[in-house]
Formats: C-alpha cells, sequence, structure tokens
C-alpha cells in the first residue's frame, strides 16, 4: 500500500543570521512512512527537532535536502520542491495542521475562524459555522464566545478552537503539534475521541504530545526523533 506521507533522507539546520551566520544543524535522514488510518506520534525529548519535521511537511520552513513525498489528489507530489501555489492547494485539500498557537485575524468571530477552512473547500458558510458550532459544543466552549474574537480568549479556550479548525475538515493527512497541551483532562477525552474518529475514517495522523496518557491511547507507533538528531561535529 502506497503511504499517504513518506519521508525520504531529510535534512533540516538553521543559519543564525543575527549571531554571524552561526550554522546550526539539526535534523538528517529523517525517513519515515505513515499509512491512511493510522496515527504516529513523534517522541524525543524537547529540542530534538519535532516540531521541525511537522514545520518541513506543512511548508512553513524549507527543506536542505531529501524528499517528503505525499499523495495529493491522485499523484505524488514532493513537498520538499513544491511551488508555494502548490502548497497553497496542499494545505487547503490535503494536509491539515492544529499547531501549538492559534492566529487569527482581529474582530473575526470564533465561529467563523474554526468554519474557515471547510469554506475555504466550498462549503456554504453557514453549513460551515454550522458544524463548526457542534465541534465548540463537543470542546465544551461555552456558547458566550462564540461570536467573539478568540483574541481574547484564554490559552484554553483558544486551544479548542484551534482544534475545532483543525478537526472540521475531511484532510486525509493531519498534523497535530501539542493539540492538548493548554486542555483540561475532560477536553483532552474529547480530543482523543476526535482522534480516534479521523483514524476510523482513514485520516493518516502524525502528532506530538506532551501527555504520556494521550500518546497510549493515539499511538500506533512511534518515531523517535533523537534517531535523526544531527550535530555539529558530523554536519
Amino acid at each position: 500500500m502506497t503511504p499517504m506521507l513518506e519521508l525520504k533522507q531529510v535534512r533540516k539546520s538553521f543559519t543564525l543570521h543575527l549571531q554571524g551566520g552561526t550554522h546550526l544543524p539539526v535534523l538528517d535522514n529523517v525517513s519515515f512512512a505513515l499509512q491512511s488510518g493510522s496515527c504516529a506520534v513523534l517522541s524525543g525529548p524537547s529540542g530534538t527537532g519535532k516540531s521541525s519535521i511537522l514545520k518541513m511537511i506543512h511548508g512553513n520552513y524549507t527543506v536542505e535536502a531529501g524528499q517528503i513525498l505525499v499523495q495529493h489528489r491522485n499523484s505524488t507530489l514532493d513537498l520538499a520542491t513544491a511551488t508555494p501555489r502548490q502548497m497553497l492547494l496542499v494545505r487547503r485539500h490535503t494536509i491539515g495542521y492544529v499547531s501549538q498557537f492559534l492566529r487569527t485575524i482581529p474582530r473575526v468571530s470564533a465561529l467563523d475562524v474554526a468554519a474557515e477552512p471547510l469554506v475555504g473547500q466550498g462549503t456554504d458558510a453557514t453549513e460551515a459555522r454550522a458544524q463548526a458550532a457542534v465541534l465548540f459544543q463537543r470542546l465544551n466552549l461555552p456558547e458566550r464566545l462564540w461570536s467573539l474574537p478568540p483574541s481574547t480568549f484564554s490559552g484554553g479556550e483558544q486551544q479548542r478552537v484551534n482544534i475545532a479548525r483543525g478537526f472540521i475538515t475531511s484532510h486525509p493527512i493531519l498534523l497535530l503539534d501539542e493539540p492538548t497541551a493548554s486542555l483540561d483532562a475532560a477536553n483532552r477525552d474529547v480530543v482523543t475521541d476526535l482522534i480516534a474518529e479521523k483514524k476510523a475514517n482513514g485520516t493518516a495522523i502524525l502528532g506530538i504530545f506532551h501527555d504520556q496518557a494521550v500518546r497510549d491511547l493515539v499511538a500506533d507507533t512511534y518515531f523517535d526523533v533523537r534517531q535523526f538528531e544531527r550535530i555539529a561535529e558530523s554536519a
């Protein structure tokens, strides 16, 4: 079976321009594959490059070397060499992403923020808001907040909007970067249920989870990022 997502010998480093152009090696030979209907967890201590892997897949970070192959609209696309236009289409139709932080346009309501990815795929705005409302109810977000901009919310409330926004579509691949970090136990349980539902519907999920109990519930496999660490002496 062709993987939904496959990384082949991916390398990443950063150049610190404000520190004299210092070259900081981060990752080397990142290689793994992700199948539909499964959840893989990136594990390892902070600073080993877990979030960098997700950001390379989502196109936030460039790829220094290697391939990131994704099944996009019945063809295989290498995200390492994709054009900006191709990446926009991949984000719209193929790869969803729940980041650690919610970035929103000022004065846009929480309901519209969560509904926007569906609207971008062509769903009627009224129907998209209705689906967002269902997710808000499941995530125990008070209805009095729905018409307010999320910039006024607490961290946990913002994260619930972020989760609703990420889970509202049917992207075949979903990236999760610490989705439960700001949540209480009840809402962590809601998120694990949402992940289970996505897996049952065939979504391929790649995630980072701080909570060991959550990892144990959702993970089908683990990729220890320490095996991909790249140190300066070997750069």
